[in-house]
């Protein structure tokens, strides 16, 4: 139930209660449960545990439907709808999300820069003093537990629990799969191991470790920790990320336990999000080893499983520029039981990644069309994502290289934007 209260110079809104699907709309939506100040300038929305996530705008300046919403790991990202037009066609949502931080987009669109997204953010400054300075004993019961967990989360306090959670996962989460798309990128990251099995040459992301697998009373803990460190707003979450960069290498008892451990630790069932979803990544090698005794089990978890397998390339002379150590016939395995898979259980979806770069070949175009090409009919489940290289300035060609690519493949194509945790 929504409870107005006026607090002097703004409006209070309790116990919102937003959307509870994931879905695909072309208007602002708002997921979960949260809570609301409203001023003439400004509309802020809280979690459950009383952190900013949503920060918009209500003056001329500020462009409809557009806002700013703040990451677990203390990041802003802007979502826009109308810098490109066709955006659903690039990257599957019908919102651009543009990153704080260097990123791999190949839109040359930057809202950080503008003046009244500066001015919202430093907003959030006088509205935290606002608040501290407010009389509590002329407020009801739950506006003042409300306004009393507004003032524990200042600006410092954020960066600080930003840093206590990639404390308990051991370090930033470098990025998300594309999947995670589909949920907001509203994910629980638990690493259930670390490091990766290549260490490609091209990678940007990669933390440089040899791949260890995480023992069970490191991934229990972990999970405990994670249950308080997301406290009240827990029900607002019903995904999970295992990472770190290849959790498939990890095996089936490990992958099934950790995925098990974190439902029912988390309580992931009282969710008020419909359903629940797995997410991580996994490479040629991990995936081609992968018998099907791992995916039946993982077919029964009750979660809807997303798998990203890592590909870039099915042109040899690309990969070993790369400095990949696959070959080419093994890409071309991987693709083809990516689809075997995805027809044969129900609550699986694995997605590929490829590169694209204005320095790449053309050869590496026509081999990821050619492998696409070999199915015999366009299949809707699972999806072809496009990684733009890093610092990658040549924005008008890789557009129109992607929409050739995305004009022949027979599964759904998009771009891969990198987001952290």
């Amino acid at each position: 139930m929504i409870q107005l209260k006026k607090l002097n110079d703004f409006d209070v809104r309790l116990n919102i209660i937003g959307a509870k699907k994931y879905g695909k709309v072309s208007y602002p939506v708002r997921y979960g449960a949260y809570s609301e100040i409203e001023t003439d300038d400004h509309l802020y929305q809280f979690n459950l545990n009383g952190e900013i996530k949503y920060l918009q705008g209500k003056n001329k300046k500020w462009p409809a439907d557009e806002w700013l919403k703040r990451t677990a790991g203390n990041d802003w990202i802007y979502y826009t709808p109308g810098i490109y037009t066709g955006i659903e066609s690039f990257i599957g949502e019908y919102y651009l999300p543009c990153f704080s931080y260097e990123s791999n987009s190949i839109f040359a669109y930057d809202p950080f820069e503008n003046n009244y997204v500066k001015e919202a953010i430093d907003s959030l400054s006088d509205l935290f003093y606002t608040i501290k300075l407010k009389k509590l004993s002329t407020l009801s019961n739950e506006s003042r537990g409300f306004i009393r967990l507004i003032r524990k989360n200042s600006h410092s306090a954020l960066e600080s629990r930003s840093k206590r959670l990639h404390k308990i996962i051991g370090g930033r989460v470098t990025v998300l799969p594309p999947d995670t798309r589909h949920v907001d990128y509203d994910v629980i990251p638990v690493n259930i191991s670390r490091g990766c099995i290549y260490n490609c040459g091209f990678c940007m992301i990669k933390s440089g470790n040899r791949f260890t697998a995480l023992s069970s009373n490191e991934i229990t803990d972990q999970i405990g920790n994670l249950k308080e460190f997301y406290g009240n707003d827990l029900i607002n979450y019903n995904s999970v990320f295992l990472g770190e960069h290849d959790a498939l290498f990890a095996g089936r008892d490990v992958l099934t336990f950790s995925a098990m451990s974190t439902f029912e630790i988390l309580g992931l069932k009282n969710s008020l999000m419909y359903g629940s979803n797995l997410f991580f990544f996994g490479s040629v090698n991990s995936f081609l080893g992968s018998a099907d005794s791992l995916f039946k089990e993982l077919n029964k978890l009750p979660f809807y499983t997303y798998i990203n397998i890592g590909l870039e390339s099915a042109h040899p002379d690309t990969l070993k520029r790369l400095g990949k150590s696959v070959d080419a016939k093994s890409v071309e395995e991987s693709f083809q039981k990516m689809i075997s898979v995805n027809k044969k259980y129900e609550n699986i979806e694995v997605t590929s990644n490829f590169l694209i770069g204005s320095s790449m070949p053309e050869e590496h175009y026509d081999s990821i069309l050619k492998l696409s090409l070999k199915n015999d009919s366009f299949y809707s489940k699972g999806a072809l994502y496009l990684s733009p290289l890093q610092n990658e300035r040549s924005v008008v060609e890789l557009q129109m290289k992607f929409k050739k690519i995305k004009n022949c493949v027979r599964i759904p194509a998009y771009l891969y934007l990198i987001q952290r945790l």
